[in-house]
């Protein structure tokens, strides 16, 4: 077995290199697993990610194994023993399954992948892996992503299997490939992705020839369905080092095919027009905006984040006096973000509340030092909804300029809003901001029946209790009535 260098502060010690073999001496599952397989006359397995994140000394409760079993041999084994199964992956040879066992004095429950041994590859058009099976463990090691990842502990005996250098590679945080990267890429183009979501999620660095192979070969991610691609950016947004694995899809030019926008918002510099980097800008906003998560990551907040400036490219306008505007962009990044993320196959609703926050980014920069009416606020609140809190934050991110005293007088105002936010929402229940009459109520008060008049009223009551705050049912009445002689009039 490779030993890691033991100058390199990132060398894995000897006590992290036995994690492995006590989390499978402290966890019956593995080794009642293990026992099954051994006795069905098969071998079993801990591999991937599952092995690294043990040595690394961060394994939680989803273990992945590998198997020489057929899928459906592994159904017989493991449905007497589990507690649930299901066949998802059976296409691909992934068996799941959830077992609950003891763990030191309590009781833990694992999610559980055993997958036959196999190799993928793609044809030139298919956006669907063909899959066949190998007949050894080193077969389905090679095939494997990255080196990190082509390790194995074969059970039930404990034998480190490491054919590639996975583990000098964990210690030194480089990002390699067990065969030749063009060819792993090749077989699976979404690897490319998982480079850079891997250099986000460990902070790890991407060896130089996995560079140059990913440069070379981007376009190949096209045959990739939309689905795996989103999955793949999520993951890597939600990382701990988000900026590091996105710059790596921008300058490897993946992101020309992934997220076109975000490249696109490195806009050329004239020398006579000054305007901020908008990228460099977007990225340092999505930064201050993970730093003000409270309760981790937040996918809706960091896509926001990261796309609230795309409509500048389209906005860009060189003016007389030597400034450069972006008028309205806004709302055209609002529309493009619906159409990046739909053709990502986001779910409605993400991509609703994403586009919302781009679209109400800039609203803040009109209260200026609390100009704002209480009707200016009350509307505020009610078209940011319950994205109210994210807006808070997108737009105390948004927030990158270099004075001091301009970046403090625009916390201090934001800290104002706030305040009178919470002021109104404590008087007036603005979560929650209604007409004071309601539907039965208008019909009673105008003599009417159901039918477009209630919504128009309805309407009309709405702006003025975010106009004028609560009003109380005779007043309201009164203020219907007079809009009613005038809708009649009229």
């Amino acid at each position: 077995m490779p030993n890691a260098n033991e100058d390199n502060p990132r060398a894995l010690s000897q006590a992290q290199q036995r994690a492995v073999s006590e989390l499978l001496r402290v966890s019956p599952v593995a080794d009642e697993l293990a026992r099954r397989f051994q006795e069905a006359g098969f071998s079993l397995a801990l591999v991937g990610g599952s092995v690294r994140d043990a040595l690394l000394g961060r394994l939680g409760n989803d273990l992945d194994f590998t198997t020489d079993a057929r899928p459906e041999e592994v159904l017989k084994i493991v449905r007497p023993w589990a507690d649930a199964v299901w066949e998802v992956g059976i296409a691909f040879g992934t068996v799941g399954c959830q077992k609950s066992g003891r763990v030191g004095d309590g009781e833990q429950t694992f999610e559980i992948e055993i997958t036959t041994y196999r190799s993928e590859a793609y044809d030139r058009t298919s956006r669907k892996p063909e899959v066949s099976y190998g007949d050894s463990i080193e077969d389905d090691l090679v095939r494997r992503d990255f080196t990190v990842n082509a390790m194995a502990v074969a059970l039930p005996q404990k034998e480190f299997v490491d054919p590639h250098g996975g583990l000098d590679d964990l210690a030194e945080g480089v990002l390699r490939t067990p065969g030749t990267p063009e060819a792993s890429f090749s077989d699976d183009p979404l690897r490319m992705m998982r480079a850079a979501r891997f250099a986000a999620q460990l902070d790890f660095e991407v060896a130089p020839e996995v560079l140059a192979a990913m440069e070379e070969m981007a376009g190949r991610i096209e045959i990739v369905s939309a689905e795996r691609v989103r999955d793949e950016l999520n993951k890597l947004i939600l990382s701990a080092h988000s900026r590091k694995g996105l710059s790596l899809l921008v300058d490897t030019g993946l992101a020309e095919y992934v997220l076109p926008e975000l490249p696109a918002l490195r806009l050329e510099r004239d020398e006579h027009h000054r305007h901020k980097d908008v990228y460099e800008h977007s990225l340092i906003v999505l930064e201050q905006a993970i730093e003000l998560e409270e309760e981790g990551p937040d996918l809706t907040l960091r896509l926001a984040a990261l796309l609230h400036d795309i409509g500048k490219p389209r906005t860009r306008r060189f003016e007389k006096d030597g400034r450069v505007s972006f008028h309205h962009h806004e709302v055209v990044g609002a529309k493009m973000t619906k159409k990046r993320m739909t053709a990502l196959k986001y779910s409605n609703e993400l991509v609703k509340d994403v586009a919302r926050l781009v679209e109400l980014h800039l609203r803040f920069h009109g209260y200026g030092t609390g100009e704002w009416t209480d009707s200016a606020v009350r509307r505020y609140v009610r078209d940011a909804g319950p994205l109210l809190i994210r807006l808070h934050k997108l737009t105390r991110s948004d927030c990158t300029t270099r004075n001091k005293r301009r970046a403090n007088a625009l916390s201090r105002a934001y800290d104002g809003l706030e305040e009178r936010i919470a002021r109104l929402q404590e008087q007036e229940e603005l979560d929650s901001i209604r007409p004071d009459l309601d539907g039965n109520q208008i019909m009673a008060a105008l003599d009417v029946g159901p039918g477009p008049v209630v919504g128009q009223a309805y309407k009309f009551l709405l702006e003025l209790r975010l106009e004028n705050g609560p009003m109380g049912q005779e007043e309201a009445e009164a203020a219907l009535k007079e809009w009613w002689a005038t809708q009649s009039q009229s």
